[in-house]
């Protein structure tokens, strides 16, 4: 099929419901239109939880376990209490009776419960752990008494295996619950073991997809203030101010309506900050104990080493294929490796759960099969980071079906081709899933065409010719968005969502939008008031969005899991109709006609073959508010409305191919470019997925080639600075080429997708696998695990020379062995 013709397959899906309307009069949905919120933060305006200055406010740090597992004999506390300046020193003996526990699970038979001590001052379960709280009147005199407390430490065996921890016999976090797996979980659909049978080839891979995590600019922070009156008002840096009220206020025994949380600017969250930390908990707790605010701003050290880490999976793959290279059936065995307990309350099934419940991806197969384990470790807890389990999963699946082109000799873009399901068409995996529509096989054409492949291939050839390798590595992906009810099921999660938002005109005819979720970087203010400004025919500029405060805002589960665009989209689609449908009623009222003859466009209500028949929204609104008798008799006047949106299951797509260049000797890999394509139905601004698309990549390339959070055997956590953990920067980050297809939903408000997660969930194979096809000329050259730097090219080069299937070209260098050998022994 030609390019042009597969590009277009699936491109006049029409989206359904009240969404079609807005969809045709469409002025703003689909435009460049600049941020509104960037003037703030490039003047210094912004302000972050660190910039809430409070009276007589005091400030918190923590004692934190420099232990991976032992027993707390003592705390003494007797020299930091009698230091000036120290206000109390807090241990978990003494919040027994005013702070409850955390008990975390996810709602199927096959999960454990954990619950546990919000401050346990008894136990040590990772490095960082905090132990103790200390208040003083600066954060420089709370650390000088965290310094001074003297603690007894009776050291216990660290878990660091996670497969060991699955072992009878295995020390024990949780004596009381017999065993470290949180949970043990299997699924098949379709006959697994006949597919096996009759399959060609069985092929087999153990990945091990590294711990990396999202590491914010602006770390973690809390000021919690409950004043004397029972109110309580927290700031924390936050993606879920409605969910840490909900999640707290039953352990700090507060009535929901009696507190505020407010999460204003938060300097990016990546999933991480979707969570509910034991810090939200007991810095509000410091603050009811001491009679004043109490402040808390974490450190490097401290985000590195104890807020979440994610994405470490160790995953077995199996494949039936055939000698053309259909693939028949995928089995799985997912192990997550969890740290301490399960992070609240996403837990640390959000990366194998999502892993294996995606393993057929967009692959048209006939059976899968699956299990996953979710061992406890002494590890920091591990939990939610941009693109989830889907990340690890992908790697593992994307790495395997580029060694079984190679070994079958298929072209690695051809292979996939092949095996993949129809453009543009609904279509229900074998695990269930329910795709509405994507272009899966355009989306790999469309890059093909952007990196003119078949010359990229023959430059390759030329370029082995004079010791230069350079590499391709494809990475298509499909992302399930729009975390709802329908969505979390799909994946293993049993869980039902509330998402509103609400819409009101004012007496000047602006208007009003609030929304549950949360704005830290994706531009809600701008997209979702093109949304409301198409859906109620209004101005843009008339538009004020207004989330970030559970006391200001309709209530919402939040951002993240690429849910924003669908969700708060559609709500703000359904309850702008309403109102406008209000506003056409009592224009229509007041200039005695009919509904059916009134045209709203560009904030005014006109009468449709009689253009001097005006009115603007400033009179309408005021119509409304003060009209009086001169109002519809025996209507409710008020021009709001507020609607709740859980969307049906919604499935974005793309294309990511990366180029490498590496140098055998040295092991550098160097990328010099990035392309990708993507779908995410239709766009509400494409400068914004443009965004979102480089920022995503960047990370996925920090976690296929930099990010390592490392623990040695005992237990000690090797990662505990930016020199020891390497982001990738704008020297490491190269060009990248973004390019879109609109596939519009089937089933949501508008046809809108979401597309947040895709560049993290694709980037890092298509690097590894860039890696892979570079070196592959010198044996059989397989990745097993991620990251990858220089020193594991070294080492696959070694062992491709030592003992490799493949044949090494005849331009090779003498002895590859050899130089390798030499440099290192020189080093």
């Amino acid at each position: 099929m030609a390019i042009q013709e597969t590009l277009n397959t699936g491109l006049n899906i029409q989206p359904e419901a009240e969404a079609d309307a807005v969809l045709q009069r469409r002025k703003y949905i689909g435009m460049n239109v600049l941020r509104t919120e960037d003037p703030a933060f490039l003047t210094g305006r912004g302000k972050y939880t660190d910039d809430v200055h409070l009276t007589g406010m005091l400030h918190a740090a923590f004692l934190r376990s420099a232990q991976p597992h032992a027993r707390i004999v003592s705390i003494d506390k007797t020299r930091a209490l009698a230091l000036d300046g120290v206000i109390d020193v807090i241990t978990g003996e003494d919040l027994e009776d005013t702070v409850g526990p955390f008990s975390t699970t996810v709602h199927r038979p096959e999960v454990e419960t954990v619950t546990r001590a919000i401050l346990n001052s008894k136990v040590a379960l990772y490095v960082g752990q905090p132990l103790a709280i200390v208040v003083a009147e600066s954060r420089y005199l709370a650390e000088d008494g965290v310094d001074a407390l003297d603690v007894e430490y009776e050291v216990l065996e660290p878990v660091m295996d996670a497969e060991k921890a699955l072992e009878e016999g295995s020390p024990l976090l949780y004596p009381e619950m017999g065993t470290n797996n949180f949970a043990h979980i299997e699924f098949q659909r379709g006959d697994v073991d006949e597919c096996f049978e009759r399959a060609d080839h069985v092929f087999k891979k153990r990945f091990h997809a590294g711990r990396f995590m999202a590491a914010p600019l602006e770390a973690r922070g809390v000021i919690a203030d409950w004043d004397a009156s029972g109110e309580l008002t927290v700031w924390s840096s936050s993606q879920v101010p409605n969910l840490v009220r909900t999640y707290t206020a039953g352990p700090l025994g507060i009535a929901e309506s009696k507190m505020r949380v407010i999460s204003e600017g938060v300097g990016g969250g990546f999933g991480m900050k979707a969570h509910i930390f034991d810090e939200e908990v007991l810095i509000p707790a410091a603050s009811q104990r001491v009679g004043a605010p109490v402040k808390w701003i974490e450190d490097r050290y401290e985000n590195l080493a104890a807020s979440l880490h994610s994405k470490e999976v160790i995953v077995y793959l199996e494949m039936a294929v055939q000698d053309d290279g259909t693939f028949l059936a995928f089995k799985g065995h997912y192990i997550g490796v969890g740290g301490a307990w399960p992070a609240h309350p996403w837990t640390s099934l959000i990366d194998p759960l999502p892993a294996a419940s995606l393993l057929p991806s967009f692959y048209d197969i006939e059976a899968v099969g699956w299990s996953i384990d979710a061992p406890m470790t002494n590890r920091c807890p591990l939990g939610a980071y941009r693109g989830v389990g889907w990340t690890p999963g992908h790697s593992a699946r994307e790495t395997m079906i580029d060694d079984i082109a190679r070994e079958l000799g298929i072209d690695p873009l051809e292979i996939r081709l092949k095996n993949m399901i129809p453009d543009g068409e609904e279509f229900v995996t074998v695990t269930g899933m329910k795709y509405d529509g994507g272009s899966y096989s355009a989306s790999m054409l469309k890059v093909k065409e952007m990196i003119d492949y078949d010359g990229l291939r023959q430059k390759q050839a030329e370029l082995r010719k004079e010791g230069r390798y350079i590499g391709i590595g494809w990475s298509p992906w499909v992302e399930p968005c729009a975390w709802g009810s329908e969505v979390a099921k799909a994946n293993g999660f049993a869980a039902e969502f509330f998402d509103a938002a609400s819409v009101t005109i004012e007496p000047d005819g602006s208007v009003t939008v609030t929304t549950g979720c949360h704005n830290h970087g994706q531009a809600h203010y701008t997209t979702l008031a093109q949304v409301t400004a198409d859906t109620l025919g209004v101005p843009f500029e008339s538009i004020r969005v207004i989330e970030n405060d559970s006391a200001t805002a309709v209530y919402g589960t939040g951002t993240y899991a690429s849910r924003t665009a669908v969700v708060a989209g559609g709500a703000i689609m359904r309850a702008g109709s309403e109102v406008r449908d209000k506003i056409i009623r009592l224009a229509a009222h007041a200039m005695e006609v009919s509904p059916e003859d009134i045209d709203l466009a560009e904030g005014k209500a006109s009468v449709k073959g009689v253009p001097d028949k005006v009115m603007t929204m400033q009179e309408i609104g005021m119509l409304a508010y003060y009209g009086g008798p001169n109002r519809i008799p025996d209507t409710e006047p008020t021009l709001t409305a507020t609607r709740s949106y859980d969307p049906p299951e919604t499935y974005s797509n793309g294309t990511i191919v990366a180029i490498v260049e590496v140098d055998i000797e040295t092991g550098k890999v160097h990328l010099q470019h990035i392309a990708a394509c993507e779908d995410c139905g239709t766009m509400l601004n494409p400068m914004v997925i443009d965004g979102q698309m480089h920022g995503a990549i960047a990370q996925g390339i920090g976690g296929g080639m930099y990010e390592d959070l490392a623990y040695d055997a005992s237990g000690q956590f090797l990662a505990s600075s930016l020199m020891d953990y390497l982001y990738p920067s704008t020297t490491e980050v190269p060009n990248i080429e973004i390019a879109h297809i609109e596939t519009p939903s089937t089933v949501t408000e508008g046809g809108i997708k979401g597309m947040g997660e895709s560049g993290t969930i694709a980037s890092p194979v298509a690097c590894l696998n860039a890696i892979a096809d570079a070196i592959s000329p010198f044996g059989d050259i397989k990745i097993m695990k991620s990251p990858i730097g220089p020193n594991d090219v070294r080492e696959m080069l070694r062992a491709a020379a030592a003992g490799s299937n493949g044949s090494a070209p005849a331009t090779q260098p003498a002895d590859v062995e050899t130089r390798l050998s030499q440099q290192a022994e020189g080093a």
